[in-house]
């Protein structure tokens, strides 16, 4: 039986090759440290791992970042029912939660929902925007700001090492841009960047401790 996982205490992945035999709950723990957690991800992607085989977690990631593209495309459709005042329809529903399961940028909280249904500030998250500081006013702002002119959608962004004000700047390009269908798209791309970026972190540390207990 393979051991459970705990994103809580020192995060690693399991064979890439065992993920389509893990319980549910070890496997929607490995989603959760790679993607955020998200039971609307859960659903989307649990099907797919348990049907595939994949080589490498690049590989997984690829895969699940088509099919979020792919119901980004589905969803346009919804458009016209919302005009129609028929509501938002259940896809966009679906990929709006869970691009909103990423914290927004400067986010103090570390564990529990917010307000809104969104994931507080994980240890991924908080080593990945640990440069950014603390959400100040013009942070809040352009947080505000997005979500004001993409409503239900929250900014993702791939932060790799780039500064405060080169992150605030794309913020400000997305935002005059102004376009919901292009925005979804870019959201997917750069969770999954994280979530590949988070992947390779982790294998890599993991292999770092293997060969200093073998050393030891």
């Amino acid at each position: 039986m393979s051991p459970p996982l705990n994103p809580q205490a020192t995060p690693f992945l399991p064979a890439i090759t065992s993920l389509p035999t893990l319980a549910d709950p070890a496997l929607t723990s490995t989603l959760d440290l790679l993607f955020e957690p998200s039971p609307d991800l859960h659903a989307l992607a649990l099907p797919t791992v348990r049907a595939l085989s994949f080589a490498s977690y690049d590989d997984l990631v690829a895969t699940l970042r088509a099919q979020l593209l792919d119901l980004a495309s589905a969803v346009q459709g919804d458009d016209e029912e919302e005009k129609e005042g028929e509501g938002e329809g259940e896809g966009r529903r679906r990929l709006r939660a869970i691009l909103g399961s990423h914290p927004r940028l400067g986010e103090k909280k570390q564990k529990e929902v917010d307000a809104e249904g969104g994931a507080g500030l994980s240890q991924l998250s908080a080593a990945e925007q640990r440069h950014l500081s603390e959400e100040d006013e013009e942070l809040a702002g352009l947080n505000w700001e997005y979500e004001e002119r993409f409503p239900g959608l929250r900014y993702v962004v791939w932060v790799n090492g780039r500064g405060r004000g080169e992150v605030m700047a794309d913020m400000r390009r997305r935002i005059r841009r102004g376009d919901v269908a292009e925005e979804e798209r870019e959201g997917i791309q750069a969770m999954c960047d994280i979530a590949a970026d988070r992947a390779r972190k982790l294998l890599q540390k993991a292999a770092e401790e293997a060969a200093e207990s073998s050393q030891g």
